[in-house]
């Protein structure tokens, strides 16, 4: 059976998945299904059978505006606190399935459907993310992602998207 990138499902075996940071596999044991429920986000995994190899979450956000690189905001409208993103809040891939890609297969999957819903049915102008730990920063600087300013975020205009080979 090959790999899967779908909605998290009752079926799929959350327990045994271990990432080796406690905030990111407590979110997925204990509060996905419910914040799911809830409507605050959507939790998408990636798997085999029923073995969970990684997840992400995204949901709706924005940043305010003085926040965005000058590229970014000279381009929007000045009446605008506040611009929509997409947030990226969470990626994270079990320890078992380290090194072999997966992170970055789990990223440019919830990129392509960020672009995908800002193209269709949702206003975003980009991906943010809030990285844990200088390791995340690093990961996410090798997709183009960028530091915000003053706010620990880092964004990935969807005009840089809409750029991938997705």
């Amino acid at each position: 059976m090959s790999d899967k990138i779908e909605l998290l499902n009752s079926a799929l075996n959350k327990k045994d998945f271990s990432c080796g940071k406690e905030m990111l596999d407590n979110y997925l044991h204990t509060q996905a299904s419910q914040d799911v429920k809830r409507k605050l986000c959507v939790v998408f995994a990636l798997f085999e059978d029923t073995s969970i190899k990684g997840y992400y979450t995204l949901s709706n956000a924005s940043v305010p505006a003085a926040f965005m690189p000058e590229a970014v905001k000279k381009k929007m409208p000045r009446s605008y606190e506040a611009l929509p993103v997409t947030l990226l809040g969470r990626l994270a891939v079990d320890s078992k399935f380290k090194g072999h890609g997966f992170g970055g297969i789990l990223l440019l999957d919830a990129l392509k459907r960020s672009f995908d819903i800002a193209s269709q049915s949702l206003g975003s102008i980009g991906v943010v993310v809030d990285p844990l730990d200088d390791d995340a920063v690093a990961f996410y600087q090798k997709f183009g992602f960028v530091l915000l300013p003053d706010s620990g975020k880092m964004f990935l205009p969807m005009a840089d998207i809409a750029q991938l080979a997705l």
